[in-house]
């Protein structure tokens, strides 16, 4: 049995998942969510729910066989095996030690409990299909998503993500990651536009009404704004049904742009992921996205 810890927004959790998903697979065990986070985050919601995901979540039961390190801040994840404060409970824990990929997480035993981001494709390259189906939806798109959809099978299709909120209005947030500023957008549409013939641009955010003030192109633009934070899984679908991408500094619009499966796609991918220079984002791009 794998656990992992799931914390954050969607895009967040499903990294958490396919890391777990990946390592579970290894061992033909099962994979189990610990969703109490969830029970704490008043600001965020469990919502793996919506995917054709294998969905088992973790019992009081299974949590209380972990055995959690009597230090946090192991200097070898295998270590975790070692150290715990009851040895006869099977179920080891294993904290990330680092942001960028660590391969002896995939050389982990059976029966181990994962907490970090695990935000890189190297943690579940090896079953990139499988992440792909399981990431498909439950349930068909509304009528205006479909419609939107069609829309984007028409044309030369590109998500273009802003993520705002929480980054601008908590300090802390902000201190960490930081906004993209107005000048990636510009560098981005002008490299769509010399790459793509007639681009048409659908943007999403969270902060719709700054995009719409700040973005300025003359190629067309269509805002998403109707999924709302409620149905934000619907953006995502949008997202990957898009040809080309402009992706935030955001594990969201990462995910809507590795989700899509269109020959010849193109994605643009912020250099700068972090206000703070002390994370290793080596790993976090994939070598075939465009960084600036």
């Amino acid at each position: 049995m794998i656990i992992t810890h799931l914390n954050g927004g969607l895009g967040n959790q499903m990294f958490q998942y396919a890391a777990g998903r990946c390592l579970a697979y290894s061992h033909n065990t099962d994979l189990k969510l610990d969703i109490t986070q969830y029970q704490l985050d008043k600001l965020r919601d469990y919502g793996l729910s919506v995917f054709n995901i294998t969905e088992n979540i973790a019992s009081a039961i299974d949590l209380d066989r972990v055995c959690r390190p009597l230090v946090w801040n192991i200097k070898h994840p295998l270590e975790a095996v070692k150290f715990g404060i009851r040895q006869n409970i099977p179920v080891r824990f294993v904290k990330e030690r680092h942001f960028h990929f660590d391969p002896e997480i995939l050389a982990l035993p059976d029966n181990v409990y994962l907490e970090g981001y695990w935000q890189s494709e190297k943690y579940f390259a090896e079953i990139a299909d499988i992440i792909c189906k399981e990431f498909s939806f439950v349930n068909p798109p509304s009528i205006s998503n479909q419609e939107i959809i069609e829309e984007m099978e028409g044309c030369n299709s590109v998500s273009l993500h802003v993520r705002r909120g929480d980054y601008v209005t908590n300090p802390k947030i902000m201190k960490t990651h930081g906004v993209l500023g107005i000048e990636y957008y510009r560098w981005a549409l002008n490299f769509i536009e010399k790459k793509v013939i007639k681009p048409h641009i659908f943007v999403f955010s969270d902060d719709i009404q700054w995009a719409m003030e700040n973005l300025k192109t003359d190629l067309p633009l269509h805002f998403i704004d109707h999924n709302g934070g409620e149905k934000n899984y619907e953006d995502l679908r949008l997202m990957s049904n898009c040809q080309y991408h402009i992706i935030a500094n955001s594990s969201f619009s990462w995910w809507g742009a590795w989700l899509s499966s269109k020959s010849e796609k193109i994605v643009i991918a912020p250099r700068r992921w972090f206000n703070k220079s002390n994370r290793d984002t080596r790993d976090l791009i994939p070598d075939s996205w465009i960084k600036k």
